[in-house]
């Protein structure tokens, strides 16, 4: 079988980790089901992960995992202050911004 997934070298990440955080959180609200928001969540940061890894090393694939599931964990908390929409376009450009700055920039 051929491998379907792109050279883990080449992948954009930024737009990855956006469809992880934006997909997994519209997911999880239209099924009404959290845990298939999840699903969709750990894929994207499953596929960013393997990127980063191959392409920058251990320590940066650890840190943007860090940043990736500390802007899912920060959106709750910062939806009760501005609104779950703001919140997760806010906590998304923090982590696709630094998903292109550290791993995905040359």
């Amino acid at each position: 079988m051929k491998n379907c997934l792109k050279d883990p070298e080449s992948l954009s990440t930024a737009p990855v980790v956006a469809a992880g955080l934006i997909g997994g959180w519209q997911v999880a609200r239209a099924t009404g089901v959290r845990p298939i928001g999840g699903v969709v969540l750990t894929a994207a940061g499953v596929l960013a992960g393997r990127s980063w890894w191959a392409r920058k090393g251990a320590a940066t694939a650890v840190g943007l995992s860090a940043a990736y599931l500390g802007a899912f964990g920060a959106s709750h908390p910062l939806a009760k202050r501005i609104g779950a929409w703001p919140s997760v376009l806010t906590v998304t450009a923090a982590a696709a911004g630094a998903a292109y700055w550290f791993g995905d920039r040359n």
